[in-house]
């Protein structure tokens, strides 16, 4: 059998925040939440994918410092360009919108790349081959 990604972990500074954003902005919840010797660990997922793939969040993080010529992201598929706009909107409205919404040849399509409360660039796209909106 060959390994399948299953998670991604990584220690974040504000758990509480972290968690609020990707609630609000993501859709994600929080699946699974434990103490760990004092650390606290959350699993969150997107709807119906909590047994598929998760994103764990621990305490004891450092933020990000990430050039702006570092396009290291997480990448979120949309369901249309009107999704990609609302997230860029709210994205502003919070102060981290860090690329506006921008077209660009396929597969890179239509997307917004958004700064979550530890400074890691979240992508949010429509358009590309993968998820929602996958063009072909």
């Amino acid at each position: 059998m060959t390994p399948v990604l299953t998670h991604i972990a990584l220690h974040v500074r504000d758990i509480d925040a972290m968690q609020a954003f990707y609630e609000q902005l993501c859709g994600m919840s929080v699946v699974h939440e434990r103490n760990d010797n004092g650390q606290r660990v959350i699993w969150m997922a997107e709807p119906g994918r909590d047994k598929e793939f998760v994103f764990v969040m621990m305490t004891g993080g450092n933020p990000e410092t990430q050039d702006e010529r570092d396009f290291s992201h997480l990448g979120f598929a949309c369901a249309s360009r009107e999704e990609v706009d609302r997230i860029a909107k709210n994205a502003e409205a919070m102060g981290n919108l860090f690329w506006p919404p921008t077209e660009e040849p396929y597969p890179v399509g239509y997307y917004c790349g958004v700064r979550d409360p530890d400074g890691a660039l979240v992508e949010f796209s429509y358009g590309q081959p993968l998820g929602p909106g996958a063009q072909g």
